[in-house]
């Protein structure tokens, strides 16, 4: 059983699919996976993956990298604007609600 916490990121911008699997690749960029493994770790169901995956990859967000038997491997494409933008802006809202979360535990509390 995966335990999926819930990322900085998903609890400020919601909860969806496509967020998840974004959120993922966030911290697992390094390497390529298969749909099934890039679904488990994400916490959602392969049948769902699939039904936003050709967008993905048609918009270039993902590229296939290799295939393994059968399986086909995919990764972030790094290459990518919209990636590099996403990369920037995912980074820049965990730093943010770190941030605030620091703050708050530091900061007296008032009566």
């Amino acid at each position: 059983m995966i335990l999926c916490m819930k990322s900085l990121f998903l609890e400020v911008f919601g909860d969806s699919p496509v967020l998840r699997v974004m959120d993922f690749f966030m911290v697992s960029e390094d390497f390529d996976y298969s749909m099934s493994d890039i679904a488990r770790n994400a916490g959602i169901g392969y049948s769902t993956i699939k039904l936003f995956w050709k967008n993905l990859v048609k918009n270039n967000i993902v590229t296939h990298t290799r295939n393994v038997g059968k399986a086909k491997l995919y990764a972030l494409n790094k290459e990518s604007e919209a990636v590099k933008n996403f990369k920037k802006f995912y980074w820049s809202v965990t730093k943010d609600e770190t941030d605030k979360r620091i703050i708050k535990v530091l900061s007296p509390q008032a009566p």
